[in-house]
């Protein structure tokens, strides 16, 4: 498997998210796209997120369409649709947000400025 991972203007994400993922080539190809945030660290706190919900989605045979079709619909107003228990990857994206808080304590990036990084785009 290959793994692109991009940083974008936010504005290019294909819906309001600061992160997306999606299965390209027969499966072969894992797409990351990571909304500029300007610090790596927390671009990077993305990018991981996204790839352990995008790799345990996939070893579990819950589709990027699946977790499109939530986001895009039963969970578009909500602030993080992953978190609802009816989200059909919630479980996948709940482990990746523990390991994201993890590595955010190592990388020395305080909550509240990641929040607020996050809801300022």
């Amino acid at each position: 498997m290959n793994i692109h991972i991009r940083t974008i203007p936010h504005r290019e994400q294909r819906y309001p998210t600061v992160g997306d993922w999606w299965f390209e080539e027969f499966g072969q190809l894992l797409e990351i796209r990571v909304s500029d945030m300007g610090d790596w660290r927390k671009e990077a706190l993305i990018a991981y997120h996204e790839f352990k919900e995008a790799v345990l989605c996939r070893a579990r045979g819950i589709t990027a369409a699946q977790v499109d079709a939530f986001d895009k619909g039963p969970g578009r107003n909500l602030d993080e649709p992953g978190e609802s228990p009816l989200a059909p990857y919630h479980l996948e994206h709940m482990s990746a947000y523990a390991s994201e808080l993890g590595l955010m304590v190592e990388l020395g990036v305080s909550f509240a400025e990641y929040s607020a990084a996050i809801e300022a785009l």
